[in-house]
């Protein structure tokens, strides 16, 4: 499948310019209907039941499990459906065995969503580490070697920020922590839906993403882990083997693999639809949606670079980030250009501080930024108009 012919798969591009997937990307209509079939020709619940509705449900409910293993290079470990990255990350920070005096490091790129997890753990005595970038977002490898410690448990870190699109040195970071004993946690929201990612050549212990970045359903997310390491978060239907009350001190057997995690009802019908969506990535090829994008944001740097008075942040150079373009108008809030940008021209951005206070903080920026992140369905012709739309807004400052 070629990218411009994936465009009829997509209603609303038809009639605005969609450039804010770094929150929630649009979804295709093979992944709609594959979510209404569920609905309509074989609802039921999984892993309960023998009757032909629940069997075929579960099989696909496997296989989803399957299928978003493959796309990470996931497949020895285990992957746990989750409803967000958020939950994700928060299952392995309430799942670990902490002990005061731990260490954890991090930095201050991140989105709230693998921040606010680690800092609650100082309530446990934990110490939590936080390493600032360059002015473009990027971080010297000398500073992970110098804060992960021999007492350091976990590393947390962003593959791709999510405000400002620049990636990481995940491979050199994992290194760091497998010589120092630390277990390495990757935040993939960003990098997963845009890139090829493989878990085994990062070599981290975790990696955390969201479906609905990734062409999927909302309240869709994925824990992938290299060992069942951790404590899971809720227990209950479906995760046991057997219970018996009179019997060990917990009173039940937990079983194996993601079941062992997935407590309750799941979000099935979700979870056939990140199934399919990830289906369609690897048929428009992870390498093919890269280069388009980096077409795209190339062009979006070097349009924006020409504007007086517009403030670029992130690094420059289209390699070492993903279409995710933070800028700012001298003299402009952030907010009133995101507006301009939809009423003059149905192009609709982020604006704020992106679920990232403290980075926002660290670069100055009270206001947040304007956000225009590009994906798969985006095209040289509405990066144009974006360009031009903004000419003439900062032409008011």
């Amino acid at each position: 499948m070629n990218i411009k012919d994936c465009l009829a798969d997509f209603q609303i591009p038809q009639y605005l310019h969609y450039m804010d997937s770094a929150a929630t990307s649009l979804m295709p209509e093979p992944v709609i209907a594959s979510m209404n079939e569920y609905d309509r020709q074989y609802r039921a619940n999984v892993g309960r039941g023998m009757h032909r509705l629940t069997r075929f449900a579960t099989q696909r409910y496997q296989d989803a499990h399957d299928k978003v293993s493959g796309i990470i290079g996931g497949e020895k470990g285990t992957t746990v459906f989750t409803g967000n990255t958020t939950e994700a990350i928060n299952m392995v920070a309430a799942g670990l065995d902490w002990q005061q005096g731990d260490r954890v490091v991090t930095t201050v790129m991140e989105h709230h969503s693998n921040l606010l997890p680690w800092l609650r753990l100082r309530q446990k005595g934990v110490e939590v580490v936080i390493i600032k970038p360059d002015s473009e977002g990027i971080f010297k490898i000398e500073a992970f070697d110098e804060a992960v410690t021999a007492d350091t448990k976990l590393v947390a870190i962003s593959h791709v920020s999510n405000a400002i699109g620049t990636i990481q040195p995940v491979r050199e970071i994992a290194a760091i922590c497998k010589e120092r004993g630390a277990y390495f946690l990757v935040d993939g929201a960003q990098s997963v839906p845009h890139f090829p990612v493989d878990v085994q050549d990062i070599g981290c212990d975790f990696l955390c993403f969201s479906g609905h970045k990734m062409l999927g359903p909302t309240g869709t997310g994925v824990l992938w882990m290299k060992a069942e390491i951790i404590y899971p978060l809720m227990v209950g239907g479906g995760t046991v083997d057997d219970v018996d009350i009179e019997g060990s001190a917990e009173g039940y057997t937990l079983t194996s693999g993601y079941k062992r995690y997935e407590a309750g009802t799941p979000n099935i019908s979700g979870a056939i639809g990140l199934a399919k969506a990830v289906k369609y990535l690897k048929n428009l090829g992870m390498d093919a949606i890269f280069r388009h994008e980096q077409k795209l944001t190339e062009h979006l740097l070097s349009g924006l670079a020409g504007i007086n008075n517009v403030n670029i942040y992130g690094s420059l150079d289209p390699e070492n980030r993903v279409g995710v373009v933070s800028f700012t108008i001298d003299r402009i809030h952030p907010h009133e250009i995101a507006y301009l940008l939809d009423e003059r021209a149905a192009i609709l951005v982020r604006s704020g501080d992106h679920c990232c206070i403290p980075l926002m903080k660290y670069l100055g920026l009270e206001n947040g930024t304007v956000r225009a992140s590009l994906y798969l369905y985006n095209t040289l012709e509405e990066v144009d108009l974006l360009i031009e739309t903004i000419k003439e807004i900062a032409r008011m400052a």
